[in-house]
């Protein structure tokens, strides 16, 4: 049985195919469209996982939309009713395309696919799930867990910002939820706004900054603006938000709660950003911690399941595995809109079809690498086309290669198998580096990434010693858990570093691996396990051979504001356009020296700023 998944039209687009309830393919329509957060029809998606899965659209038995627009339309004219006559402007402005594009989706998305194939015909197939169902089953579904409660947060789908299901065998029952506007998603999306980052792409940012900060306005914010219960269910004030009937999230009465205005876009951060994002991180953390106490304590299940934008807070989901409160943990990689595309299609085989689940060990994500692979005369013939010089080696040659360019401080583009799916690069699609390098993390920064200089950088580790470098004995293979580096690899601060605050400590070493060691001694761990990835477990086995660390630095492949690259082509613009030192496509190896300097592209300023 063939299933294709969509999700389309809010943002991060994307397409996955189920067959016989295996996940064959998932990726999102931004890498090919290289344009961020794409939020088009994902036609080239659609495209791939049909290739992939060697099939056509008339093979397809379902095809399932992940959300309902009638229900999203609801929504819309109800809060405009109950917030009138505010908000009348953005009212005339949004009915044209919710008339136009958004209400009939049945027509719209029959359409497209017709685009693909202008013999296909949709009727009969067409199905529409439930946003937070999607959520929810694109994290019970995969998990190895045969029950457990799924817990979604984000900011908003059809009218729910919160629920909780409960998952067993193929069955999902939903328990309860919150309704919007009262939303955590929307209210740590307001925060991104306030201190000047992109809503819906810089919540990440906000939770970087946040350790450089101090959580000073904790309690300004639990008086004002959310009402937190015990049972972590909550109530915010909207007299100081405008989303429901404005163009921006916070409004004057909120400038005048903390006594500033929002921080425009690239102006310098300052001391009170950095205490805001600090102060919204720990009430977002109380709430989560809040919320599972009283869920594990009413229903009494030992696994928990989360998905939703909000599960992509991997400190908030660092605290939640420390607490202790489930046995369980596990975390859809695709935990935002994206990922919807993975349970709508998981829907309409277990749900709607009635099919049985097949038991995992670990996770039927497959490591989330899901996305396109080439092989050796494809990437060959793609670097000739792009001018590339280069040298193809034997498997072992390639990573002993890479293991040493590592080793000697260079920084290094890895381009290998099958791309990730979700918004992290898991050795698929990765820049790496050194981690015990102290200025590591200032060059992947400012002359590679192109991004803030406060952004920390995340470990990737062989999973049976993760143990050594840090506090956690857990498999954390999508980079979803934020925790502590070891104690017994920090560094004490001298009396004079001691003294330091704020974005002072940027460049102060904390450990012996600093390059991955944030502010407040944390990290955001990846475990590598050989039998997902077995070529990047042996670069850093290698790499440990030759220094005696089992670590190494991994952020994604691209630039700040462009999509993870996903082509031989991508790779090589990226690699040319930024100060990495090699590249690695496949088994073949690219060293900057002995490239055409005609090929040195400007990428500064080639995307627009996330």
């Amino acid at each position: 049985m063939n299933v294709l998944g969509l999700s389309a039209y809010y943002h991060d687009s994307a397409a996955a195919l189920v067959v016989d309830g295996r996940i064959v393919a998932a990726a999102q329509e931004e890498r090919f469209s290289r344009k961020k957060h794409d939020a088009r029809f994902p036609e080239n998606a659609v495209r791939y996982c049909l290739t992939e899965g060697g099939i056509q659209l008339h093979d397809l038995d379902r095809i399932v939309f992940y959300d309902k627009p009638f229900l999203k339309f609801e929504r819309l004219l109800e809060t405009y009713v109950a917030f009138a006559p505010k908000g009348f402007g953005q009212f005339v402005n949004a009915m044209p395309v919710w008339l136009k594009e958004k209400l009939f989706q049945r027509t719209e998305l029959a359409q497209h696919l017709k685009g693909i194939d202008p013999s296909f015909d949709s009727t009969g197939k067409l199905l529409f799930s439930e946003h937070h169902l999607s959520h929810a089953a694109s994290a019970f579904y995969p998990s190895p867990f045969d029950s457990a409660l799924i817990l979604t947060m984000d900011g908003v789908g059809e009218w729910a910002t919160t629920s909780v299901m409960k998952g067993e065998g193929n069955t999902i029952t939903p328990l309860k939820e919150i309704h919007f506007p009262h939303s955590v998603g929307l209210l740590y999306s307001a925060f991104t706004y306030f201190t000047g980052f992109k809503v819906n792409s810089g919540e990440y940012k906000l939770m970087g900054l946040a350790p450089y900060g101090k959580p000073v306005y904790a309690d300004l914010i639990r008086d004002h603006l959310v009402n937190i219960h015990d049972d972590g269910s909550f109530h915010l004030n909207m007299q100081y938000f405008n989303y429901c009937t404005g163009l921006t999230m916070t409004n004057r009465r909120f400038d005048r709660l903390f006594g500033r205005k929002p921080r425009p876009a690239e102006a310098d951060i300052t001391q009170s950003d950095m205490d805001i994002a600090a102060s919204i991180q720990q009430i977002t953390e109380e709430i989560v911690i809040k919320l599972a106490k009283s869920l594990r304590q009413e229903y009494g299940l030992a696994n928990l399941c989360l998905a939703g934008g909000v599960a992509l807070n991997c400190v908030a989901n660092g605290k939640l595995l420390q607490e202790k409160i489930f046995d369980n943990l596990w975390i859809q990689p695709a935990a935002g809109d994206a990922g919807g595309a993975v349970g709508a299609a998981l829907t309409g085989y277990h749900l709607h079809a009635g099919k049985p689940r097949t038991p995992v060990q670990r996770d039927a994500m497959a490591g989330s690498y899901l996305g396109p692979e080439f092989k050796a005369s494809d990437i060959q013939a793609r670097l000739d086309q792009a001018g590339a010089r280069y040298h193809q080696l034997g498997d072992d040659a390639l990573v002993d290669a890479a293991a040493q360019a590592l080793a000697s401080e260079r920084v290094v583009g890895w381009f290998q198998g099958r791309m990730e799916f979700g918004p992290r690069a898991l050795g698929g699609r990765s820049i790496l580096g050194d981690p015990r390098s102290a200025k590591t993390q200032s060059v992947m920064n400012l002359k590679i990434k192109y991004r803030e200089s406060f952004r920390p950088f995340a470990p990737s580790v062989l999973r049976e010693d993760v143990s050594d470098y840090f506090e956690m004995n857990a498999d954390s293979p999508y980079m979803l858990l934020v925790a502590p580096v070891a104690a017994s690899r920090r560094k004490p601060l001298s009396a004079e570093d001691g003294k330091k605050f704020g974005i002072e400590l940027l460049n102060v070493p904390k450990s012996d691996i600093p390059a991955i060691t944030h502010v407040d001694y944390s990290a955001r761990v990846q475990t590598v396990h050989a039998d997902t990835n077995p070529r990047y477990h042996q670069l850093i086995s290698n790499f440990k051979q030759r220094t005696g660390y089992g670590v190494v630095v991994n952020t994604s492949f691209n630039v700040r504001g462009e999509p993870i690259v996903c082509t031989p082509e991508d790779a090589f613009r990226c690699f040319m356009g930024t100060e990495m030192d090699e590249l690695y496509v496949g088994n073949f190896r690219m060293v900057k020296e002995e490239q055409d300097p005609k090929l040195v592209e400007s990428y500064y300023q080639k995307f627009d700023l996330d």
